[in-house]
C-alpha cells in the first residue's frame, strides 16, 4: 500500500527513474506524438489495475478499502497526465478519430475518451465522444458534485480552479472539452485544440486561450470521484449517459 507524502515522493521518483513521468521543463522543446512511450505507460497502468483490483476484492476493512482506492488515484494523477502528453501535436481534425498518438486526426471528444479507455475504464469511446461535453462529464461525475460557471470572467474561474484539490479534471465549455490537471504548481489544460495550432496541447492558464473565451465551463474531478475509483478498480463498464 502507499501512504503519506513521503510515498509520494517515493513513487514520483521511481516513475521518473524508469521513465514514465516527465515534467514540465522537459517539455520546452516542440511537442511530438509518442507512440511507443504511450503503449509502455499503458501497459504499466493495466499491471497496477489489475493487482489494485485484486488488493481491492482482499481488502475486508473500510480502512483497507479506502487505502487501496486512495493508492488507485494517486497512480491515475501519475500516469494519466503523461498518456495525455504522449498525444501532444497529434493534428487536430473535427472528425477525427485516431486510436493512438501521431496515427491520424483526433477531435477534442475523442482524444478524452481515448484517453479515458486507455486508461483502463471500460467505455465505449465512440458512443462517449459524441455525447456534448455535460454528458461526458456526467457519465462519470454526479451533477451535484460539477462546479457550472456562466459568464464567469476566466481569472475567478482560474482562480477557482486553482484552489481545488490536485487531480484530474473534466472541463467541458462551450463547444468543446478536455482535461484540466490541477497540481501544486498550478493547472494545466490538456485539449485536441480545433485554434491555432490546431492539434493536441498542454497549455497554462496563461496561454489557455480556448478555455478563456467559453462562456460556459462545466468542471468536474475525475480521479476526485470515489465511485469512478471503484469502477476503474473492479474493471466495471461505464454506462455512457445520454
Amino acid at each position: 500500500m502507499l501512504s503519506g507524502l513521503g510515498a509520494t515522493c517515493w513513487w514520483i521518483w521511481k516513475f521518473e527513474k524508469i521513465g514514465l513521468i516527465e515534467f514540465s521543463v522537459l517539455h520546452e522543446k516542440q511537442p511530438s506524438p509518442d507512440r511507443e512511450r504511450y503503449e509502455v505507460l499503458l501497459a504499466e497502468l493495466q499491471r497496477w489495475r489489475k493487482d489494485l483490483g485484486d488488493d481491492y476484492k482482499q481488502a475486508k476493512t473500510k480502512d483497507q478499502k479506502a487505502a487501496v482506492e486512495n493508492d488507485a488515484r494517486l497512480i491515475l494523477e501519475l500516469i494519466m497526465p503523461e498518456m495525455m502528453r504522449c498525444w501532444l501535436g497529434t493534428p487536430y481534425d473535427f472528425n477525427g478519430t485516431a486510436e493512438k498518438p501521431g496515427e491520424g486526426k483526433i477531435a477534442c471528444g475523442y482524444f478524452v475518451s481515448t484517453v479515458i479507455r486507455d486508461a483502463g475504464f471500460r467505455v465505449n469511446r465512440y458512443r462517449l465522444a459524441q455525447q456534448p461535453s455535460e454528458n461526458i462529464l456526467r457519465t462519470f461525475i454526479p451533477r451535484k458534485d460539477c462546479i457550472l460557471e456562466v459568464g464567469t470572467k476566466f481569472s475567478a474561474y482560474a482562480d477557482k480552479v486553482e484552489g481545488l484539490p490536485n487531480g484530474i479534471y473534466l472541463v467541458g465549455l462551450d463547444t468543446h472539452v478536455g482535461f484540466i490537471v490541477k497540481r501544486s504548481d498550478g493547472m494545466k489544460f490538456f485539449h485536441s485544440s480545433g485554434s491555432r495550432p490546431w492539434a493536441v496541447v498542454e497549455e497554462n492558464r496563461r496561454n489557455a486561450g480556448v478555455l478563456q473565451r467559453s462562456n460556459w465551463r462545466m468542471t468536474g474531478s475525475l480521479t476526485g470521484e470515489p465511485s469512478v475509483i471503484r469502477t476503474w478498480l473492479a474493471g466495471e463498464k461505464v454506462i455512457v449517459r445520454k
